[in-house]
């Protein structure tokens, strides 16, 4: 693990820096990933991505990543509420389906992993930055539903909620104070962050004039597109 991960010991508190060797692997580790993807939701290279597909992707991406870092507020602890960050995530899967937006949303977490990470150990970094952003991709089995701007949404959040509380119960479980399960704990801690950009999220699509400007994005991005 030395030649991937470096331990920090930081207030008492042990965890790990990813090294230039980690990074690396990660990077590689990602290539194989999107290639396995590739390979088994497209045989024979069927409906492989258009390049406006991987446009509207790559934009929604850096879209997500740059709001990101624009946090309402952030807890001691990790997690913090962004400016609707996890919306232009999950918007990928409303605009092109799972296959897209599962390789979208893997890809999200590998960078949030690479720009901003707190490790403590691997299964806790999957755990926290390739299944729980990953889940975020979960939206575009929603997206011939109706209403599918608000239920994949929510579907993909509730995912990412999941693997958060459950990342919480099995590698944190410490920090829950005296008397409480740490189940609980961790599913308040949680919520507390995850609910509260996803209630403000959709105040916002709830505005006509916001869903009427999404699916005019929508209208172009399918234009010509592969689905």
């Amino acid at each position: 693990m030395n030649l991937f991960l470096e331990k920090v010991v930081e207030d008492g508190y042990e965890s790990y820096s990813i090294t230039g060797a980690g990074y690396a692997l990660i990077v590689a580790i990602a290539i194989a990933l999107f290639a396995a993807i590739g390979y088994f939701l497209n045989p024979g290279g069927k409906a492989k991505m258009s390049i406006k597909q991987l446009t509207f992707s790559a934009l929604c991406l850096a879209l997500a990543f740059v709001w990101s870092n624009v946090k309402l507020f952030k807890l001691p602890m990790g997690g913090s509420v962004t400016v609707f960050s996890m919306f232009f995530v999950t918007y990928i899967g409303y605009l092109y389906g799972p296959r897209v937006s599962m390789a979208a949303a893997f890809a999200y977490g590998i960078l949030q992993l690479i720009v901003d990470p707190y490790i403590i150990s691997v299964p806790q970094l999957l755990c926290d930055y390739i299944l729980a952003f990953g889940a975020l991709g979960i939206s575009g089995f929603f997206y011939k539903n109706k209403n599918a701007l608000f239920t994949g949404y929510i579907a993909g959040i509730f995912g990412r909620f999941v693997f958060s509380v459950l990342s919480g119960v099995i590698f944190f479980a410490d920090y829950a104070p005296e008397g409480m399960s740490p189940l609980a704990y961790s599913a308040a801690y949680n919520g507390m962050y995850i609910a509260a950009e996803g209630l403000l999220t959709i105040g916002v699509l709830l505005i006509p004039a916001v869903r009427s400007a999404l699916n005019r994005v929508k209208n172009q991005a399918m234009e010509q597109a592969v689905a």
